[in-house]
């Protein structure tokens, strides 16, 4: 179909449907025109479906006609049929019959950013119907990205993918048969030649005709522009178009596809922090959960990965209460989590901020990038707090009767709000006159008349208030009040006085007292002291002044004396008894006695003392106690005597004393003895109280004491013992009963009867006698008449006793005293005479034999029988038990009777044991057994009998295996099959067995984790328990610990279990070194900068493990081999370029590649290093790998110029690299910072400081940027571009680096310093002549002012500026033409007129710069370099902001190489900042 006309210079395409006939349109649609390079025309038809008939002869496949030739003719009328005709024919002899291959596979395809390098991608499929061997590639601006294997069609990543640059990639997938390649070429090549030699002048000719100038002819192959689809081209070059005519080949040309590969965004980047540093001050008193300040960090990710989250991570000062003081927002606010405080607290705070993703996929994993960033806070102090005194509390002294005026301390208060410092007015509050407070330095001062005495407390206390001078920030007044004691000091002005009263209740005001009385107790001890008598002594002076000595005088002193001996100011004084033999109250005369205290003020010369008389009465006490004459008494009385028996009269006790203390009353004691006897209280006679409580039997003798008391209490005593006298008045008391069991035959039988009389036994009353009163069985016992002693005459035989009697000999015993009247009394003696047994049990047989199985606990062994001859039952009756010795505890025996005198015994294992036969030591038991009888009455006949017990075996246990659990067996890897590993051992405690291993099954491990089967077949178990190796694949690195679970099995068991308990055989698989170290891929590219590398920088990273173990694993890496190759393919060996430090990293171990040596920075290529890592084992192993570190030569830096100065670029560093990172994607090194000037610089050129940053752009893949693509990159990035033109970037440009020349820089160097000397000279000798002039110029100023006074002040200005001086003279100023006031200071200098350069009003003032797109000048706001204070102007200055037109001086751009510049105006120019 033919596309619109395009017009190309002045030659257009006409509608090819206007030229041709009706009948040739459809073959028209075979043609086709596309637009060229540069206003190309293309012209092409396509013969894709053309046959070919004839030689020179073609058709259209659809209408049959002959081609069309108006196309041609549309472009060239008549002159270019046969053109066209040549390309048919051309076409036709080319012509093949081989069909296209063709793609069957899909066109888009993802790729995720962590793919490592040659991963593979997908693969290219192409079916081709001739059954051709296919060809693969790929083609396109990105294909470098990816690898493609030609046969196989897998494509793999060759370059790393980045999100953040490549989102999509396009390609052009090829594949092609590779048929006819060869053959087309030559005929191509042929007939280029051929046509070019043939044309040439035919089209030379036709090209004139048209007016063209001469152009070649040519006809390509081009492969690359066309993919390899053999078009042939014809272009016709004119001067300002080209036509190309296409044809393509009659055969079918090779496949294409267009791929879009999608890059999958993984978490690859790390939040970003904006805009730092960050810093901001804070009111202390700003409110809680008000935000401080905001954060913004930005992650390139997208998704979760690129949504960031902010964290406050520390905060120092570092203490959990400042860790809680803050906390930021999902937007990156900090809000402000507490109060604040400038002196209480820290005054600057410093938070660690941490910027989070969400998180995204890395390798598989969902990994976390994060970032941190610092925000520094101030405290700013406001006035919120009152002000503080020092030095509390505040206490003075000053003696009394001081001067006025005279100073006593000074208080001092500060503002607490340090940051503030108000200044502090002092005040006192309250009426007091006797001190004064100065406002401003706070002096308390005395103000009145002062007397000690007349201060209460003898102290004044002030309330001082401190006042800020300003308000508070809550618009009250600051203020602090303290209390000031001063205490007034004694002068010893006052005499002591004694007052009647108690201290501290005492009135001094009141007058004195001289005469006091008091009263004490005759006979007082020493030190007591006289009572009701209050005394205070007082001097009414202070510390030494107020010291006094107390003493006694008079007649009677020597008995007393005085407490305290020395007062301060105040006492109580006490007189104390000294001798109190000599105060009796009934040997002085009116009972008292009188002393005078004297009070001496030992410092005073004059009326020192005061004097007090005492009277002290004494007062009689009760010093006397009532006393018997006799210290004991011994009184009788008979037993049952009635109530009001007098037992004694007349023991009286006498008492000195008189009155109530000679009065006497009597008592008994104790208090018990008032039941029996009591005292008249007056008399002192003693009674019977009780006479039935006077029985001799139970008490013979009291004992009391009779106690005589006085009125006042004392007492005296004495013993009194009254013996009760018996009578016969108690019969003969038999004590308990008499029933005794004797056995028959006993040969003697004693019984002793006990009876007691009450009576006295001392007298017949007491006396008793025994006799037996007759009976049955009286004959056959006598008794003792004295002792009561029982005695049989022979031995008693049970069968004399009547039966009926049941053996019971009853005798009774009659017992009497010898008194008067006689009293007696008797008691039954019962003997029973118990049966003897006289017969021993006998066993049937003296040897039994049993035998018993093992395992049978309780089971019946066998019986024993033994027989009794006695008739009774308790005597015939047997029982059996077992003799204790070895083995007997673990058999029973039981009796039971089979009839009278007839008994057996019943031999068992113990229900709780079993014998087992392999465990005992003893399989024989010998027991003894004995019978006994149960007669309790004798001795016990005992009949024993030998018992034999055969424990028989049964195959009843378990094997087992030992050690159990199984010893570890250790091996070392790589064994030899068959090889024999160790034998097991097990054991079956019984006699018979046969033991057999059996394999449960088999755990593989590797570093303690289950790693499956891979070691199932390693081991072989024999049923002998031989332990062989079943493979010769052993290896520890796939497994190094074997778990066998096993058994042993007794096949000949007959009970219980036949299996041994599990067991787990560890085979522990010993390392050897058969593992050479392994180095990871790797998946970085590396850089260095020469010129920027120092010496132990790192600049690449190997990474290596070794799957051995121990020393055997341990990964040394060295460099064996450096070769530099350079960008034009020459090789060069280098050494000790680079060195490598091994680190281990958990099961790596990584190699850093640290540069050894200043790098070559003229070498243009990449470093290849061989690196060899070698393991530690004895016979050590080792592998190597190359790695590229690709240099950046200094033809990358890039020159950036600010129109800031040095501290700005530096301060802004951050900022711009951060820009720079935005725009560009790349990693930014900065070489300098250094400044454009030099001392050629104009002034004007100099008003704007310009810097130079030299930097490179480097990414990751060892690529570099040059300074075109960085501003390109720049250019495209606005807001990176906004950011950078604020921070003052103006031209970014290349670097011209010349190489450095040794010699040249020496000579440079002397050279200088020869300079530097010339310049000192030159400097001074300059200087010398300033001087001189300096004094001539302001001469001449002053004689040029006399005469600039007599000039008009309105007439015209012409004349020049004054000398020395920024004012022009009366004359005027030639630029403005008005006058100036010849009486303003013309500001005379005393420097020189070299120094007054910097100072002429260029150097003051602010010169606009050119704009961009305005012609309105922008002026700096900055601050007028002069101004006075009447508002006069520099009057050039102003003629400079006023013209009307912009200055054609303008500042050009440093000189760069001549490149292309990306340049920036900047708005302003000051010339100052030159």
């Amino acid at each position: 179909m033919i596309e619109q006309p395009i017009y190309s210079g002045r030659q257009s395409l006409r509608n090819s449907k206007l030229c041709c006939p009706p009948q040739n349109q459809a073959a028209i649609q075979g043609f086709h025109v596309t637009p060229g390079a540069a206003s190309n025309l293309v012209v092409a038809y396509n013969y894709k479906k053309l046959l070919t008939k004839g030689v020179g002869a073609a058709v259209s496949p659809q209408t049959n006609h002959p081609l069309p030739c108006c196309v041609w003719w549309s472009l060239w009328p008549n002159r270019m049929v046969w053109l066209t005709w040549m390309l048919l024919f051309m076409s036709h002899t080319l012509a093949s019959g081989n069909t296209a291959p063709q793609f069957k596979m899909n066109t888009t395809f993802s790729v995720a950013e962590d793919t490592p390098l040659g991963a593979w991608l997908f693969q290219l499929v192409a079916v081709d119907a001739d059954g051709d061997q296919l060809t693969y590639g790929m083609t396109g601006a990105e294909a470098y990205y990816f690898s493609v294997n030609s046969d196989t069609g897998n494509v793999t990543l060759k370059q790393t993918v980045d999100y953040e640059k490549t989102k999509l990639i396009r390609v052009e997938a090829t594949v092609d048969d590779q048929k006819n390649a060869q053959s087309s070429g030559k005929i191509l090549n042929k007939w280029q030649s051929e046509i070019l030699n043939k044309w040439q002048s035919e089209i030379n000719k036709f090209m004139w005709n048209y007016k063209r100038p001469r152009i070649a002819f040519k006809i390509l192959h081009d492969e690359k522009e066309r993919r390899g689809q053999g078009v042939l081209n014809l272009r016709l070059y004119l001067h300002a178009a080209a036509l190309t005519a296409t044809a393509d080949w009659i055969r079918e040309p090779q496949g294409f596809k267009k791929l879009t590969i999608m890059v999958k965004d993984r978490n690859d980047n790390m939040p970003i922090f904006l805009n730092e540093p960050y810093m901001t001050d804070v009111l202390e008193n700003t409110t809680i959960d008000s935000s401080i300040y905001t954060v913004l960090a930005k992650d390139e990710d997208t998704g979760s990965a690129g949504q960031v989250s902010y964290t406050i991570e520390e905060v120092i000062p570092n203490n959990e209460t400042n860790y809680q003081l803050f906390y930021i927002l999902f937007n990156g606010s900090v809000v402000l989590n507490g109060s604040l405080s400038y002196n209480n607290k820290s005054s600057f705070y410093r938070i660690k901020i941490s910027a989070r993703d969400g998180g995204g996929l890395w390798d598989g994993v969902i990994v976390y990038q994060k970032n941190t960033a610092y925000l520094s806070i101030t405290v700013v102090d406001v006035a919120d707090l009152d002000p503080q005194f020092l030095g509390e509390p505040y206490v003075g002294s000053v003696p009394e009767n001081s001067p006025l005026g005279t100073p006593v301390l000074t208080v001092l208060a500060i503002d607490r709000d340090k940051a503030v410092d108000d200044v502090i007015v002092y005040s006192s509050v309250g009426a007091h006159n006797m001190f004064t407070v100065n406002s401003t330095t706070g002096i308390i001062a005395l103000s009145g008349n002062l007397d000690r005495e007349g201060v209460p407390g003898e102290e004044v206390q002030l309330q001082v208030v401190a006042r800020e001078k300003k308000l508070n920030i809550y618009q009250q007044v600051a203020q602090v009040s303290t209390t000031v004691t001063i205490q007034v000091t004694d002068l010893n002005d006052n005499t002591p006085q004694f007052y009647w009263c108690e201290y501290p209740a005492c009135n001094f005001t009141d007058f004195p007292v001289s005469n006091f009385s008091g009263q004490i107790e005759e006979h007082a001890s020493p030190r007591t002291p006289v009572t009701n008598l209050s005394i205070v002594a007082y001097d009414p002076d202070k510390g030494l002044n107020g010291t006094f000595q107390l003493s006694l005088h008079g007649p009677d002193a020597f008995a007393f004396s005085v407490t305290p001996q020395q007062i301060v100011n105040v006492g109580t004084v006490q007189v104390l008894v000294s001798n109190s033999s000599v105060l009796d109250y009934e040997k002085i005369p009116n009972h008292s006695v009188t002393v005078e205290i004297v009070a001496n003020d030992t410092r005073k010369t004059t009326d020192c003392c005061s004097f007090a008389m005492v009277t002290i009465r004494l007062l009689d006490i009760n010093d006397h106690r009532p006393e018997f004459n006799q210290s004991e008494y011994k009184l009788h009385v008979l037993e049952e005597s009635p109530p009001g028996t007098i037992v004694s009269s007349g023991i009286t006790a006498t008492d000195p004393d008189s009155g109530i203390y000679g009065e006497i009353t009597y008592q008994l004691l104790p208090d018990s003895i008032l039941f029996t006897f009591t005292v008249n209280a007056s008399s002192g006679t003693v009674l019977v109280a009780n006479g039935s409580k006077l029985e001799w039997g139970s008490r013979s003798v009291y004992y009391a004491t009779l106690q005589a008391v006085d009125g006042d209490g004392l007492s005296g005593s004495t013993q009194l013992e009254i013996t009760v006298v018996d009578i016969n008045n108690n019969a003969p008391v038999v004590s308990g009963s008499y029933n005794v069991f004797i056995p028959e035959g006993q040969d003697t039988v004693r019984v002793q009867i006990q009876a007691t009389d009450k009576d006295d036994p001392e007298t017949n009353n007491g006396r008793l006698m025994f006799e037996i009163v007759p009976g049955s069985f009286s004959r056959n016992f006598t008794i003792d008449p004295k002792t009561g002693e029982l005695i049989s005459r022979g031995p008693l035989d049970r069968e004399a006793i009547p039966k009926e009697l049941g053996g019971n000999m009853m005798v009774t015993v009659l017992v009497h005293d010898l008194g008067i009247p006689q009293l007696n009394t008797t008691v039954n003696v019962t003997i029973n005479v118990e049966d003897k047994n006289d017969n021993a049990p006998r066993f049937n047989s003296s040897q039994y034999v049993f035998s018993v199985q093992e395992g049978l606990p309780g089971i019946s062994v066998g019986t024993v029988e033994a027989t009794d001859t006695d008739q009774t039952e308790i005597n015939y009756r047997i029982s059996f038990r077992i003799e204790s010795n070895t083995g007997s505890n673990n058999f029973l025996i039981l009796s039971s009777r089979l009839r009278a005198g007839w008994y057996q015994g019943n031999l068992r294992l113990d229900p709780d044991i079993a014998l087992d036969y392999d465990r005992l030591q003893q399989k024989l038991f010998h027991l003894t057994v004995q019978a006994e009888n149960s007669d309790f009455g004798g001795a016990v006949d005992i009949a024993t009998a030998l018992v034999q017990v055969q424990v028989l075996d049964v195959n009843d246990e378990p094997p087992a295996i030992v050690p159990s659990p199984p010893n570890d067996i250790r091996v070392l890897e790589n064994l030899t099959l068959h090889e024999w590993v160790a034998t097991l051992q097990a054991t079956d405690m019984d006699t018979k067995h046969l033991l057999v291993f059996q394999e449960l099954g088999v755990t593989c491990f590797n570093r303690s984790v289950n790693v499956g089967n891979v070691c199932h077949d390693w081991f072989r178990l024999e049923p002998n328990g031989s332990l062989v190796a079943n493979s010769s694949e052993i290896d520890y690195e796939v497994c190094d610990q074997v778990e066998l679970k096993l058994r042993v099995k007794d096949k000949f068991t007959q009970v219980g279990d036949p299996y041994s308990g599990n067991e787990t055989l560890r085979i522990i698989i010993g390392d050897v070194n058969d593992n050479p170290p392994v180095f990871l891929p790797i998946t970085n590219a590396f850089v260095v900068i020469p010129e920027i590398s120092a010496v132990n920088l790192q600049v690449a990273e190997v990474r290596a493990a070794d799957a051995d173990s121990g020393e055997n694993r341990v990964i040394t890496f060295a460099i064996s081999n450096v070769v530099f190759i350079s960008d034009n393919g020459q090789v060069q060996v280098l050494e000790n370029l680079f060195k490598v430090l091994t680190m281990a990293e958990k099961d790596l171990y990584l190699g850093n590649i640290l540069v050894a040596s200043n790098l070559d920075t003229s070498l243009k290529g990449q470093y290849q290093l061989k690196v060899e890592a070698k393991d530690g084992g004895k016979s050590p192993l080792s592998s190597s790998t190359s790695l590229d570190i690709f240099t950046v030569d200094k033809s990358y830096r890039v020159g950036l110029q600010f129109d800031t100065g040095l501290p700005e670029v530096q301060a802004n560093l951050g900022q711009i690299k951060v820009a720079l990172t935005m725009a560009t994607k790349s990693t930014i090194h900065v070489v300098t910072i250094k400044s454009l000037e030099n001392s050629s610089t104009s002034k004007s050129n100099r008003a704007t400081r310009k810097m130079l940053m030299e930097a490179y752009f480097v990414y990751s893949n060892g690529s570099a940027l040059m300074y075109e693509t960085v501003i390109t990159l720049i250019q495209s990035n606005t807001e990176a571009l906004s950011q950078l033109l604020s921070l003052g970037l103006s031209i970014i440009g290349p670097v011209d680096v010349p190489e450095t020349n040794t010699e040249k820089e020496l000579f440079g160097v002397i050279a200088g310093l020869a300079g530097a000397v010339l310049l000192i000279l030159f400097i001074m000798i300059i200087t010398l002549m300033s001087i001189r002039k300096s004094y001539v110029r302001k001469l001449k100023a002053l004689k040029a002012l006399k005469v600039a006074s007599n000039f008009s002040v309105s007439a015209p200005q012409q004349g020049p500026a004054i000398p020395g001086t920024n004012k022009y003279n009366t004359e005027g100023n030639p630029v403005l033409g008005f006058s100036l006031d010849p009486s303003a200071p013309l500001d005379f200098e005393d420097t020189t007129s070299y120094d007054a350069v910097s100072l002429n009003s260029l150097d003051e003032n602010t010169v606009d710069a050119p704009v961009n797109s305005s012609d309105t000048p922008i002026k700096l706001g900055r601050t007028e370099a002069r101004w006075r204070e009447d508002g006069w102007e520099e009057p050039l200055k102003a003629a400079l902001e006023n013209r009307s037109q912009d200055s054609d001086d303008k500042l050009q751009p440093p000189a760069l190489p001549s490149q292309k510049y990306l340049s920036f105006d900047n708005p302003s120019l000051d010339t100052t900042d030159l």
